[in-house]
């Protein structure tokens, strides 16, 4: 899956004065566009086989397969979010974090502090 970063242009990004979104008091229209939103479909697409596969383990339950056979199904399920999260933390850093950092100021410390407690709920699951 590919991925582009758009970074935010010197000197900033022209939007109507005292217009602001929830994201830290930034002027509304920076954060309106998710990092993944070019890959939009391709996410949802992933998330949908994954949705499969928790509804393969509900059947396997459901027909008393064996233990081993449902636990290396959830095991790949796992392993299919991780990729999932994998990707949208790298769009997040490429996309709202470099833009966050670009800006400077007290919006960048957040938002990093935000990617490193994302970072960490990952590693933790």
């Amino acid at each position: 899956m590919p991925f582009e970063l758009t970074l935010i242009p010197p000197g900033g990004i022209n939007v109507p004065e005292g217009t602001t979104s929830e994201h830290d008091g930034w002027p509304k229209g920076v954060w309106d566009v998710r990092g993944y939103t070019s890959d939009k479909d391709a996410v949802l697409k992933r998330l949908r086989r994954v949705e499969g596969q928790v509804r393969g383990l509900q059947r396997m339950v459901e027909d008393d397969e064996y233990c081993i056979d449902v636990l290396t199904q959830i095991a790949a399920a796992t392993k299919a979010l991780q990729a999932v999260s994998l990707g949208l933390l790298d769009e997040h850093l490429k996309h709202c974090v470099a833009q966050a950092l670009a800006q400077g100021g007290e919006g960048a410390d957040a938002k990093v502090r935000e990617a490193s407690d994302a970072i960490a709920r990952l590693v933790r699951s």
